[in-house]
Formats: C-alpha cells, sequence, structure tokens
C-alpha cells in the first residue's frame, strides 16, 4: 500500500510531501528514502515499495519543496536534466537535514522504534549528513556526491553507515574515493564499498548505468545493514 503524506517540519507551520509505502505486516523498522535530483520520481517510489516489500515502513520525502513542490523528473531529456541541475544548485542542504529529522521523527510517531535512512546521489551526500547529524539508527549511502568535503564531520557518526561508491564514477573521481575510503578506514561505524567497473547510478531502475549484479551486492549489505540495525 502507498500513498501521500504530508510531513510538518520542525517549529511547526510549514510542510512537505512525501510517498509513504507500508509493508503487509507490522513494519520491522523506518526507512528515509532519499532523492536523487530528479525529485520523488517512478524510481524512488520503486525504491520505496521494494522496501515495504522487504518490510519496512518507507518514507521519500519532497527534498526541493522550498523550490517547487512534488518535483518528479526522469533522466531522459535535457531539459530534465538542467531542471534537476539547477534544482540541486539552489537546495540548501543543512535545511534539508532538518527536513530528513523530521521525517524520521513522522517514521517513529508512526510506531517504528528505529528508523534509518538509503540515498543516492543528492541523496546519498544527504544520507551522509544524516549520519551525522540526526539521531537515525542506520544509514546507507550510494554514490554520494560531495562527502568527501564532509569528512571534517565524520567523528558525529555514532550509527552503522554504509558508503557504496562507483570506481568509475565521474561525479566521484578516483581521487575523491581516495579520500573518503581512507577518511572512514578507522572509523569504527562507517563502512565503504567501491564497485568495481560501476558507473553513477548503478542502482537507479531502468538507468542507463544501472546494473542488476552491483544492485544486489549493494542492496543485499543494505538490507543485512538494517535487518541488524532496525532490530
Amino acid at each position: 500500500m502507498s500513498e501521500m503524506v504530508k510531513v510538518e517540519v520542525a517549529g511547526g507551520g510549514d510542510y512537505f510531501d512525501a510517498y509513504l509505502a507500508t509493508p503487509s505486516g507490522t513494519p520491522k523498522g523506518g526507512v528515509v528514502v532519499i532523492q536523487e535530483i530528479f525529485g520523488v520520481n517512478a524510481d524512488i517510489k520503486e525504491t520505496a515499495n521494494w522496501l515495504a516489500g522487504e518490510g519496512y515502513l518507507a518514507l521519500a520525502p519532497d527534498l526541493f519543496w522550498r523550490q517547487e513542490r512534488n518535483v518528479a523528473l526522469t533522466d531522459g531529456s535535457e531539459e530534465e536534466w538542467q531542471k534537476a541541475f539547477a534544482l540541486m544548485n539552489g537546495y540548501d542542504g543543512d535545511e534539508g537535514v532538518g527536513d530528513l529529522q523530521a521525517a524520521i521523527d513522522y517514521l517513529r510517531a508512526a510506531g517504528c522504534a528505529k528508523v534509518g535512512t538509503i540515498g543516492f546521489c543528492l541523496g546519498g551526500r544527504m544520507v551522509y549528513l544524516a549520519a551525522c547529524r540526526t539521531n537515525g539508527d542506520a544509514h546507507a549511502s550510494y554514490y554520494g556526491v560531495g562527502i568527501e568535503g564532509l569528512l571534517g564531520e565524520a567523528g558525529n557518526i555514532t550509527a552503522p553507515t554504509l558508503i557504496h561508491i562507483a570506481a568509475e564514477d565521474a561525479f566521484v573521481p578516483k581521487d575523491a574515493q581516495t579520500a573518503i575510503a581512507d577518511g572512514l578506514a578507522a572509523h569504527m561505524q562507517a563502512e565503504v564499498h567501491i564497485y568495481d567497473g560501476q558507473d553513477h547510478a548503478f542502482a537507479r531502475h531502468n538507468g542507463m548505468h544501472y546494473d542488476a549484479d552491483a544492485t544486489a551486492l549493494a542492496h543485499g549489505r543494505t538490507l543485512a545493514l538494517f535487518a541488524e540495525a532496525l532490530a
């Protein structure tokens, strides 16, 4: 079962929309599904539905609501790419962390004692910030862009965190990959996996770089993390 819900922003007085996918039985826990630059589109909804099928109450918040509500783009046209990049460039990640905490709080209020996050691209970066700045219980970042510039916050990570990196990702070049892997190598709560031969967005359903084997491996690691940390 799925529906669109409204999540109140911290401090009250405003809200953002979110896609909520509900499992058939009692949820194992909650997961905030954090979008790419294309908004809460069919791919993100499919990811939320997959997590619901795995037994989790999955909530995909509309990150860009301060600029434009309910953006849902594809990666199929130059016009949509340009709009997606413009929205990303106008996005305030510091404000966005507050929205992620509101999403975590929403799932806890819905009955989930423990809540994790999963995110892709921009959402992968926001997962890392959620690990550093929210009280989420587990975090899984997929090909997050710009994490190498945020390693100074790694000491704030207190919940288990996975960083999935595509080895051939032009948005996360080799030096950035090395910085992330080296910067988190000694962290007891962080684990970095680099996927050889994979490009950015290897887990995007029907995307040009989609790879079923790499997606299955990354998702298997993520589900193992959630099974342990959200139990």
